[in-house]
């Protein structure tokens, strides 16, 4: 079922070759040159035509004009309008010059038809009445037996079903087209997402343990002379941090390289179920600032704040940005306690005042 697509492909691409399409005029013209020259030496005159009527002699000249309508086809999916033209002037100057016309109208009919797959409806409706219009009056000049006999009758029939043929198969195509590009155009929208989430995932994974190793780096350097120990813990939380982070980005360029193969499940970046251990994992700050502090230079623009949003709506939660009541300020986010159970309601309790 794999290759399906693949063979579809390479068979849609053979069926519009110019190989191909030349080949198909070329037997189009074989064909359509020996019924001419059928119709024009019947076994059994008196069942081909009328009694006392006899077949016309046609030269070998006049064939060249059946060969002509037909071959043209060969160029009627890249120039339909001007193969349908040709095709109808052919077989009715073929027509005019008092030659029997059964077999050389199947040219401009396949003409017709693949007129009709590739324009409107509108467009497909007049080009079949007008070859109908200069095939029906050839034929009713020039037929050499009488007006009305032979295939003058069923020419409205033909030139029908070669039409509505064509305009089915367009509507068809069209749709399939349609369907196509949706497809197409899903599977860039769930591209786009990917790639957005992978960018989350990656802003998380970095700001975290940037941050993380900020505060222990500051902490660490405010106690290295009076309290080496507490610093030496500091700088231990560092080390851990950056190698969670690295794991972290490891997992994610995992997954990205790794994203056509089967692999065990794997989340770039820890949950609210992990939520418990990845704060065991850290040194635990609590900073109350009033706002009447200076506040440290640092980078303006970032995604921190619109990243927590992201997240707490993914969650289906509701998040605080903003000042606090006692100056300073406030973020506070409440989740769904279903949404990552103990862990969850252990986080709703928590306050990080700045």
């Amino acid at each position: 079922m794999g290759d399906a697509p693949v063979w579809r492909d390479r068979l849609e691409a053979w069926w519009s070759s110019p190989v191909r399409n030349a080949l198909f005029g070329l037997g189009m013209a074989v064909i359509l040159v020996y019924g001419a020259y059928a119709e024009a030496h019947p076994s059994s005159p008196n069942s081909y035509f009328p009694a006392g009527q006899h077949a016309p002699y046609t030269p070998a000249a006049a064939y060249l004009l059946v060969a002509a309508a037909s071959l043209v086809l060969a160029f009627r999916l890249r120039w339909p309008g001007a193969v349908l033209v040709f095709s109808t002037v052919a077989v009715a100057v073929y027509t005019l010059l008092g030659y029997v016309n059964g077999a050389a109208l199947g040219a401009p009919m396949i003409a017709l038809y693949a007129f009709a797959c590739q324009v409107s409806v509108r467009k497909a409706l007049a080009g079949g009445i007008g070859m109908l219009a200069v095939l029906m009056a050839a034929t009713y000049v020039g037929n050499p037996v009488s007006p009305t006999w032979g295939a003058f009758d069923v020419m409205p029939f033909m030139a029908a079903v070669a039409c509505f043929a064509g305009i089915a198969v367009g509507n068809r195509r069209a749709y399939v087209a349609s369907i196509r590009g949706r497809a197409e155009a899903e599977t860039r929208r769930r591209i786009d997402e990917e790639r957005l989430r992978i960018a989350r995932e990656l802003h998380d994974v970095v700001a975290h343990t940037m941050a993380t190793i900020n505060v222990q780096a500051s902490a660490a350097a405010a106690l290295l002379r009076e309290r080496p120990d507490e610093a030496a813990e500091s700088l231990t939380a560092i080390r851990a941090a950056s190698k969670d982070g690295l794991r972290e980005l490891r997992a994610i360029l995992n997954v990205l390289r790794h994203a056509d193969e089967a692999a065990d499940p794997t989340e770039p970046a820890p949950g609210l179920a992990r939520l418990d251990a990845l704060a065991a994992g850290a040194l635990l700050v609590e900073v109350t600032d009033t706002g009447r502090g200076a506040r440290a230079p640092g980078p303006a623009g970032g995604h921190g704040l619109r990243g927590m949003r992201e997240r707490a709506a993914a969650a289906e939660g509701t998040i605080e940005i903003g000042p606090g009541r006692e100056g300073g300020f406030r973020v506070a986010a409440r989740l769904p306690a279903d949404a990552a159970g103990p862990a969850a309601e252990a986080a709703h309790a928590r306050k990080v005042t700045r």
